[in-house]
């Protein structure tokens, strides 16, 4: 019998990659290319919607001719993506009206400000569960209508498609301005602040509020269903599941019980709790999110921290003080070091994602003296992660009646031997890596799976999952709530830097 194998596209913040997996969950052949990023102006980060849509068609034949399959042995296809990156297309043509607003921008910050004082948090956590944030899509279609001319109006007359990029390439793969299919699901409509979490559509009030015209918004579906058939790329193949990455990593670890959490060491940090069908609402500045839906079946929710910088401050590190000349050397030169020499680096480059939620704050290093070397900078850029990583299990542990008992790891970060140590050391828990690094995309594939029937159900993946890495605590508890109090004030010194405009 002819072999057949399920496909993920994991459209990152970096690149766009193609995988295929086998009934086993092993990754069978991958391809991957990078997109450029653009940096207009000071915290403004965008890239090319049309560069992706080519990178994908390219990686996908490549990804089958690898291993010598056609597109007749894909059963299914699911699609992972970066999530709250804002695209705005014409519907008749199909061009993007400009480049695609990445979640890292922070242009829309005094706008931010303002909703805080008017009409509040709580106005916009009743609906939709999210705090005003720079991070979040609402935010930058307003921004657009208000700097863009016409283009309010036009939108407001259904020529004008809104999606973040899952939308942007499934319209594509399904014909584009020819009969394309306007889609997202629920894990990346909840990350728009125009999504009521409640009742999983779009939310009248809140579209009233930042003014976003109904024509056009996605329609939501579920994250694991059949949406139709690819007419580009994979002509024929059933398009099955979409999720934002992070949640399509939590489905790739399998943390399918409340209580379970996983965290993705990347670019930034993302670190999801698993709260089963309840919408738990944080006290402790964590966001509430939609996890995942299958088919008709009730959604699970989650609990996230979003840490902004984490796997960027190495690249800082190698590429702006040019201290290393790889990511993976940071290791090997924070092991020359003992400690971080009373050394602490604080990386809020554009402000600090959960818990605190500050985009007045700026990075800071503290405790320089003429003792520091560059290893102690090393070290104290690794032992940033840990710590901002210990803030979000904090609050996850305060908002959640379930301890976290261990934390499953994926990412590049996680190659890290020394970080990874340090995570476990700070949280006082196992951290685990499994057997499949690249979770996001086998997350994606185990949904579309899941719902094109080739594989049965959620413990059959249970069942792929395997551990290929664990780092167990080995901090004194002293210590750790000694170097812990540090860090909590050299987090202090990073707040109030930038100054609202007199």
């Amino acid at each position: 019998m002819t072999e057949r194998y399920v496909m993920s596209i994991d459209q990152g913040t970096n690149s766009t990659r193609c995988i295929l997996f086998d009934h086993q969950g092993r990754l069978v052949s991958v391809a991957q290319r990078e997109h450029q990023q653009h940096f207009p102006k000071p915290g403004w980060v965008e890239h090319d919607a049309v560069e992706i849509w080519r990178n994908l068609r390219r990686i996908v034949p490549e990804a089958l001719s690898a291993v010598g399959v056609g597109a007749e042995q894909v059963a299914a296809v699911g699609l992972a993506n970066q999530r709250e990156t804002t695209v705005l297309w014409d519907r008749r043509t199909g061009a993007p009206l400009g480049r695609a607003i990445v979640w890292q921008d922070t242009r829309t910050a005094p706008m931010v400000e303002e909703l805080r004082r008017d009409p509040g948090d709580a106005f916009f956590l009743a609906r939709c569960s999210l705090p005003p944030s720079t991070y979040f899509s609402a935010l930058r279609i307003r921004w657009l209508f208000d700097h863009v001319p016409g283009l309010e109006r036009r939108a407001g007359d259904g020529e004008v498609l809104f999606g973040t990029v899952e939308s942007w390439l499934l319209w594509n793969l399904t014909g584009g301005a020819d009969g394309g299919l306007h889609l997202t699901d629920v894990t990346n409509a909840s990350r728009t602040m125009l999504m009521n979490t409640r009742t999983l559509a779009w939310d009248g009030e809140l579209l009233d509020f930042f003014g976003v015209p109904r024509p056009m918004l996605p329609e939501i579906r579920s994250s694991a269903e059949h949406y139709g058939d690819a007419r580009a790329v994979l002509p024929g193949v059933p398009l099955t599941a979409a999720l934002g990455d992070q949640q399509a990593a939590l489905f790739g670890q399998t943390c399918f019980s409340p209580g379970e959490a996983k965290c993705t060491y990347g670019t930034g940090a993302f670190l999801l709790l698993n709260t089963g069908p309840e919408v738990v609402r944080s006290r402790h500045g964590l966001l509430t999110t939609v996890a995942y839906k299958i088919g008709e079946r009730p959604p699970a929710y989650a609990l996230e921290g979003s840490i902004a910088v984490t796997g960027s401050l190495v690249q800082w590190f190698r590429d702006r003080l040019g201290l290393i000349g790889s990511a993976p050397e940071i290791e090997t030169l924070a092991r020359t070091v003992e400690d971080n020499g009373g050394c602490y680096i604080v990386p809020a480059f554009s402000g600090l994602f959960a818990p605190r939620w500050r985009s007045d704050a700026r990075g800071v290093i503290v405790g320089l003296t003429s003792y520091i070397t560059k290893g102690h900078l090393a070290r104290a850029v690794l032992e940033a992660t840990g710590w901002q990583t210990r803030e979000v299990v904090d609050a996850m542990n305060a908002d959640f009646p379930v301890p976290l008992e261990q934390l499953r790891v994926d990412g590049g970060m996680t190659a890290d031997n020394l970080l990874m140590q340090f995570v476990a050391d700070v949280l006082d828990v196992p951290v685990v890596r499994p057997m499949v690094a690249e979770t996001v995309s086998l997350g994606a594939a185990y949904a579309a799976g899941l719902a094109a029937g080739y594989w049965p159900d959620l413990e059959v993946l249970r069942r792929h999952w395997h551990r290929a890495g664990q780092w167990l605590p080995a901090m004194d508890p002293d210590r750790r709530e000694a170097e812990y109090d540090n860090w909590r004030r050299a987090v202090e010194r990073s707040l109030g830097w930038v100054r609202p405009p007199a």
